[in-house]
């Protein structure tokens, strides 16, 4: 085999490995609102931004009091699918929260994760 041919080889299967890759990465959090473990002021907006499209019939939001109770919130996900929004109906009141989220990735791959802020 020459080592042009080689080389070639070498290069489509590069290319194929990392197409497979890229295929199999899920979406992951790239960032919260507030940031996890902040402390703020006041605030009706909470957010879950990911590195990909969510599907939005499978991604929402619920947001937890240090006590356990449940807070309203309507939640949405952004037009280009990758923030998962949330507001409720007041400013919350000083206090821990923990923020509830599920999704799932284009892939079907389904994630649930939490953060935590506290509001003074």
């Amino acid at each position: 085999m020459s080592s042009r041919r080689f080389l070639s080889l070498i290069g489509a299967a590069g290319a194929l490995l990392l197409v497979a890759t890229q295929a199999d990465a899920h979406a992951r959090v790239v960032a919260t609102t507030p940031a996890a473990s902040a402390t703020v002021t006041s605030t009706r907006a909470i957010a879950v931004t990911f590195s990909d499209r969510v599907a939005p019939a499978f991604s929402g939001l619920d947001l937890v009091t240090a006590t356990g109770a449940r807070i309203g919130v309507t939640s949405s996900v952004s037009e280009d699918g990758k923030t998962i929004s949330g507001r409720t109906a007041g400013a919350l009141a000083a206090g821990s929260y923990t923020v509830n989220w599920r999704a799932a990735s284009n892939d079907g791959h389904r994630m649930t994760g939490t953060f935590a802020f506290t509001v003074r």
